[in-house]
């Protein structure tokens, strides 16, 4: 399993997913979640995974592949691509038609495989844009009413992001809000583990802004969670019924 969440704001967008992939208990594995696409000043897409490795690698190695085509058009690869609205139905199409081919693989062993995607970037001259692609290749986006996704393992950290962000919310707090949104996902579920990776992308800039791998360990990460259970603490014994 797998967490993974964007958020998407005034200033611009934060972008955080973990790093475990496991079958089982004796089969945990570390695999990179969140892949990165960019013509520096003109067009910046994230894409966050969660799922079966066998359909969102597969799906990624072929959305790379399109773009290194040299007879790639906006038809068919997400850097060519006018809108991200557009990238978003060619990062589904493609997540649909490899989910298809696997299922068909594995039919003779009554076994199915899905995934789902978060896509996130901005063109020059267009508005930064947040999606969730469903395995079936379809997707939602996020607005001002809802200015987060998630996917995979999303139950226990979506309390704070429903109590904090907002579009308003500043780059600095939404990085906060995302780790501690990921801190009680670490905390409840093993199948969401360290490393983490951490992605900025400031709005117009089209471009990644700023990128961060937290390690297992990290210092400032643990000063963080402390501090986040002791408010916790602080503010239920302060509370009276």
């Amino acid at each position: 399993m797998t967490y993974c969440v964007g958020l998407l704001l005034n200033e611009g967008m934060v972008l955080l997913s973990d790093t475990r992939t496991n079958a089982g208990l004796d089969n945990i594995a570390t695999y990179r979640k969140m892949y990165f696409f960019e013509d520096p000043g003109e067009k910046v897409v994230v894409i966050m995974t969660a799922g079966s490795l066998s359909v969102s690698q597969t799906t990624m190695a072929r959305l790379r592949e399109a773009i290194d085509d040299p007879d790639a058009t906006e038809a068919t690869s997400i850097l060519k691509a006018p809108t991200m609205l557009k990238v978003a139905a060619l990062v589904g199409d493609m997540m649909c038609k490899v989910r298809i081919e696997i299922d068909e693989k594995l039919a003779t062993m009554r076994q199915g495989a899905s995934a789902s995607m978060i896509v996130a970037g901005q063109r020059r001259g267009g508005e930064m844009r947040l999606f969730l692609i469903y395995p079936e290749g379809n997707f939602i986006e996020a607005t001002e009413d809802t200015p987060f996704l998630q996917i995979g393992e999303h139950k226990y950290g979506k309390p704070i992001l429903d109590r904090v962000v907002k579009p308003v919310t500043s780059l600095v707090d939404a990085q906060k809000a995302v780790l501690l949104s990921m801190d009680s996902t670490l905390r409840s579920n093993l199948s969401v583990g360290m490393p983490l990776d951490l992605c900025v992308i400031e709005k117009d800039a089209c471009r990644v802004s700023a990128r961060r791998r937290i390690e297992a360990g990290d210092e400032a990460f643990r000063t963080m969670s402390d501090a986040w259970s002791r408010a916790l603490r602080d503010g239920f014994t302060q509370i009276t019924i």
